[in-house]
């Protein structure tokens, strides 16, 4: 007779696969929102007459406004359950989506993408603790990841999708696309998902307030350093998202159409990263893949240096390019896992916290890239690399792999 460890364990197949699904769009509305935009950066440019470094200032308003609406909405459902934390964030997401086109200037576009930062958020932090509601141990590791692969489609589809509509629409209708998939998710939601967090443990003892929340994930070592890898890992990405628009279109003349198709290629090597890894931790701990997958982000990003130094051209970029992303793919489940195994009983805080510092490191480092200029792709492959390093420090010095326990099975 098998044992009923977790509240999933007791799911069917089809039930998994359902979850699957609804979870993995809501979880794509946060990269639907910031990556379907990215092939309009250089027509929001001459249409605004602003410099590049301003328009990434409105992707940046988007992630700090991601990393708060997760502070805000994870604590909450830990709180008062999954369900309406995600409905009322969401609801702001078409609000905002709505402003956002028709703003008249940057400076409210960028406050328009701030909210829609704020809105998108419940969707990744919700089902990443839904999940955590159901799973534990390896059957988590498996959910994650099979969540990330309908995920990962969302940074492949998003900026191709993006490309496409500005083929039969201003820049301005982007955003009214995500309006309706905002009104796509709630009607998901209500239709379909189930309450996941019982009333019993809402009020756990010694977990009652936000701040006893805090304190039992910040205090543990693991989620610290694993938070920082992730946040290092992410910026590292989002130095690449921010900066690649600019230096494929203008340096490599691009077309909005060629680009997306570049992206797309791209991002299926964070889907071969995301499902390898889920594999892999059959036979290693997810700390070890961790400790390959940084390295080989530092050595790609080094060499995306090198070679634009040399005048290599595009495939001197696109080549190391590829790897370092197919490489953080390989992290995400990893991270992911890392971070929430261990806490259960507050993993809506603990997955907010882990989105914050994704998105708000992200936030505040990667507009650097666009401050040193993108006439070439150094200053992107410098950026990636200093993150690279910096997750390697954390991986070692403060997670330090060998102290981390095995998944249970």
């Amino acid at each position: 007779m098998t044992t009923v460890v977790h509240p999933g364990d007791s799911l069917t197949g089809r039930q998994r696969l359902a979850y699957i699904l609804i979870l993995g769009a809501l979880t794509a509305l946060g990269p639907f929102t910031i990556d379907m935009y990215l092939p309009a950066l250089p027509t929001l440019e001459s249409d605004f007459h602003v410099s590049t470094a301003m328009i990434q200032l409105t992707l940046t308003a988007t992630t700090i406004g991601f990393g708060l609406g997760q502070l805000l909405v994870g604590p909450w459902s830990d709180k008062i359950g999954r369900r309406v934390p995600l409905i009322a964030a969401t609801g702001v997401h078409i609000f905002a989506c709505l402003a956002a086109a028709i703003s008249p200037n940057v400076e409210l576009l960028g406050i328009a993408r701030a909210l829609m930062g704020i809105g998108a958020a419940a969707g990744g932090v919700v089902a990443m603790a839904m999940v955590r509601d159901l799973f534990g141990g390896r059957p988590l590791v498996r959910m994650l990841s099979r969540l990330a692969l309908v995920n990962g489609l969302a940074p492949v589809l998003a900026p191709v999708l993006g490309s496409w509509l500005l083929l039969v629409m201003p820049w301005r209708g982007i955003f009214v696309v995500l309006a309706c998939y905002g009104v796509f998710v709630i009607a998901c939601v209500s239709l379909w998902i189930a309450e996941t967090l019982p009333k019993a443990r809402r009020h756990d003892a010694g977990h009652s307030t936000v701040g006893q929340r805090y304190r039992s994930v910040l205090s543990d070592r693991v989620f610290v350093g694993i938070a920082i890898v992730g946040a290092a890992n992410f910026t590292g990405l989002f130095s690449y998202l921010s900066a690649s628009p600019f230096i494929f279109q203008g340096l490599y003349a691009f077309t909005p159409q060629e680009y997306g198709l570049l992206f797309a290629v791209n991002s299926i090597g964070i889907i071969i990263g995301v499902q390898s890894a889920s594999r892999l931790t059959k036979y290693f701990g997810p700390q070890w893949i961790l400790a390959v997958s940084t390295a080989v982000m530092f050595v790609a990003s080094v060499a995306i240096v090198v070679l634009d130094q040399a005048h290599a051209g595009i495939w001197g970029v696109a080549i190391p390019l590829w790897f370092f992303i197919a490489a953080c793919g390989f992290g995400f489940p990893c991270v992911q896992v890392l971070a929430l195994n261990n806490h259960g009983h507050e993993a809506g805080t603990a997955a907010s916290l882990l989105g914050a510092l994704n998105f708000g490191a992200a936030g505040v480092f990667s507009p650097i890239v666009g401050l040193l200029g993108t006439g070439s792709a150094a200053p992107m492959g410098a950026m990636m690399a200093i993150c690279a390093a910096v997750s390697i420090a954390a991986l070692w010095l403060v997670v330090r792999p060998r102290t981390v326990p095995e998944l249970s099975h």
